[in-house]
């Protein structure tokens, strides 16, 4: 790969993302930084001129789910527990493999317009492991040139048993239909990720694979320890899905006499490179245990906020010194996966929590989740999440010239408040310009798009008739949803909801 010099930015620079408003050469090489110098110092067979640009590390985005994508939009005002019975269907809708390529290039070209150059990919394998799906993710994301982590929401129990109340509140002959539904096994999961990494390891590949259990309640500990055992082996990174929500702490001590990050902590699952998604309902010994371990809790205020889940107590995270990394989740829930829109919520909705100002999280702390604390959290340390030589070239150029940084008083609350994406000038992956002059420079977008829209107007009915399926589920599990509301949490944990 030859070298690029990007030529007269400015620059929010190393780990501390200081802001160096002098212009600079930033010269990359085989995909990495190789210098940081004074404009005018530098040269290279390729100059690409960016004066009057704020170059920025690329965001990473902890989180999405790229089944979701041709939902977005379809659902609103409905908790956790009711709504995703209408992400995973009773009466699946099947796709070809172009399709899922399709779905996936969505995730991908909003994450490059927006910023974000690391995504996490948490996809479903829904009744089974299709090999063809799969691939057909990888190659969109190898197409459109993002850095992406590939995991597969496994679980080896029914989804209706990561419920509790099930034997008194739902009809027998829906437990059973559930209970029996297809699925893959444990083994054909855990051999799935064993495969893929063995060519796609995250640290060798710009499309790699991770670990991901969906989450604790809808695995047995056998499974748990099995998957935790096989991340060890291969060094893998781990994300699971972790109190999110009240209903979820009130089933960890119904399931385990305690709430599931202490489940968690005891069985050994927490260490470094494991990343909890949600954490919102925590207390004061789970953030504890979470420190202890080198974990990270994963904040995901966009989702949150847009299921009624609540508010994590970031705070109270950073202050036990637990890394606190940034993610979207999925589209039918969040209708976007912009990061910008994520960091600038996790830093408004932080305000809500208390009555010193001192407290609430400021923009930088909000950038620092979503670039320098999403690379340690995926196992990346300081090889990715920031500018400086030796990092890994993602990176990404906003106009300054733009009515968001005009005037420009602090460039970093600016990005964090206001930009959204429209002043990006050129996104760069692994050291390739994969977006440039308002451009993706590896996908012809537009013929992308309309291909999309069309085989959407295919689709749409038949997600119609798959959410009007789970009517029977939805009734049994608003039932649940009531029952724990009226079941107490133990009173340490921290509040994460307004009272009604």
């Amino acid at each position: 790969m030859s070298a690029i010099l990007l030529r007269g930015a400015s620059a929010l620079l190393g780990e501390q993302l200081q802001f160096d408003p002098a212009p600079l050469d930033v010269l990359v090489e085989d995909g990495r930084i190789a210098a940081i110098a004074p404009a005018g110092s530098l040269n290279a067979d390729r100059i690409i001129d960016l004066p009057r640009h704020l170059l920025v590390p690329g965001l990473i985005n902890g989180h999405q789910h790229s089944h979701e994508h041709f939902q977005r939009g379809r659902t609103e005002n409905l908790p956790l527990e009711l709504w995703m019975h209408l992400v995973r269907t009773r009466i699946p809708v099947p796709l070809t493999a172009r399709q899922v390529y399709l779905r996936t290039l969505i995730g991908g070209i909003e994450a490059l317009r927006t910023g974000c150059t690391t995504l996490v990919d948490d996809m479903a394998l829904g009744s089974a492991v299709n090999p063809e799906h799969i691939d057909a993710v990888l190659q969109a994301y190898e197409d459109i040139g993002v850095r992406a982590l590939l995991g597969f929401a496994m679980m080896d129990k029914p989804i209706i048993d990561n419920f509790p109340f099930v034997a008194e509140l739902v009809p027998a002959d829906l437990v059973a239909e559930m209970r029996n539904a297809p699925r893959p096994s444990a083994d054909e999961q855990l051999n799935l990720v064993r495969r893929l990494a063995a060519q796609r390891h995250p640290q060798h590949q710009r499309v790699g694979v991770l670990a991901s259990v969906s989450a604790p309640q809808r695995a047995t500990r056998e499974f748990l320890l099995k998957v935790r055992g096989l991340a060890d082996e291969l060094a893998l990174p781990v994300i699971t899905h972790v109190q999110e929500t009240r209903l979820q702490v009130v089933t960890g001590g119904l399931f385990y006499g305690k709430p599931m990050v202490e489940y968690l902590a005891e069985i050994g699952f927490l260490k470094p490179g494991t990343s909890l998604i949600h954490a919102v309902w925590l207390n004061p010994r789970e953030i504890a245990a979470l420190a202890a371990s080198g974990a990270t809790a994963q904040h995901n205020p966009w989702s949150n906020l847009l299921l009624g889940s609540g508010v994590q107590p970031v705070r109270e995270l950073l202050d036990a010194g637990v890394n606190v990394s940034l993610g979207s989740d999925g589209s039918c829930s969040t209708v976007t996966t912009n990061m910008l829109q994520v960091m600038g919520t996790a830093a408004g909705v932080s305000k809500l929590r208390g009555d010193q100002p001192s407290r609430w999280l400021s923009a930088k702390e909000t950038l620092h989740a979503g670039t320098v604390a999403g690379a340690k959290a995926l196992g990346y340390g300081n090889d990715l999440g920031s500018l400086r030589v030796g990092a890994r070239a993602d990176l990404v150029a906003y106009r300054l010239d733009s009515v968001t940084f005009t005037p420009l008083t602090d460039p970093i609350r600016q990005l964090v408040y206001a930009e959204r994406g429209a002043g990006i000038g050129l996104v760069m992956v692994d050291g390739e310009t994969v977006l440039q002059d308002g451009r993706l420079t590896r996908i012809n977008e537009a013929a992308i798009l309309a291909e999309i829209e069309s085989e959407y107007r295919e689709l749409a009915q038949r997600y119609t008739e798959a959410e009007a399926s789970v009517a029977p589920i939805l009734d049994a599990v608003e039932r649940i949803y009531r029952r724990s509301l009226a079941t107490p949490v133990p009173a340490d944990t921290y509040p994460a909801r307004l009272p009604g």
